[in-house]
């Protein structure tokens, strides 16, 4: 088992990541009855993206002497109203390094190709830019 998931009440989940003990609280979106205190389940999902495609770029660019330390990603969801789902998630990939074509190219097929982004529906657009430099 991963994760042991309990409803606290206020529309709020706390779960547990068994391996490691630590604790995540969600709470369900302003636009939706939640309080907004917290990442959302959406919110977690699209953020997965963001730090899938870092540590999948990561783990694969150490055999490449690629070093990513300071790479940053903004997200940004936007959600379908009906039925509601997301439909779109902005990852804005942000490198401090102004790598070579060859590694840029490995870098872009890398995050693009990551677990996350593999298993997310095709109907989630994923708009993704990398800036390096």
């Amino acid at each position: 088992m991963t994760s042991a998931i309990k409803y606290i009440g206020q529309l709020r989940c706390e779960s547990q990541h068994l391996q490691s003990g630590s604790i995540i609280i969600t709470d369900a979106p302003t636009d939706n009855h939640g309080q907004g205190a917290a990442f959302s389940p959406t919110d977690l999902c699209a953020t997965s993206l963001g730090q899938c495609m870092l540590t999948t770029i990561a783990i694969l660019g150490k055999g490449k002497n690629i070093d990513i330390e300071g790479a940053t990603c903004d997200i940004t969801k936007v959600m379908n109203p009906a039925p509601r789902k997301i439909a779109e998630i902005i990852c804005d990939l942000k490198f401090p390094t102004n790598y070579s074509d060859e590694e840029k190219q490995f870098i872009e097929q890398t995050a693009l190709n990551c677990p996350v982004a593999l298993s997310l529906h095709p109907d989630v657009k994923k708009t993704v830019s990398f800036t390096y430099g």
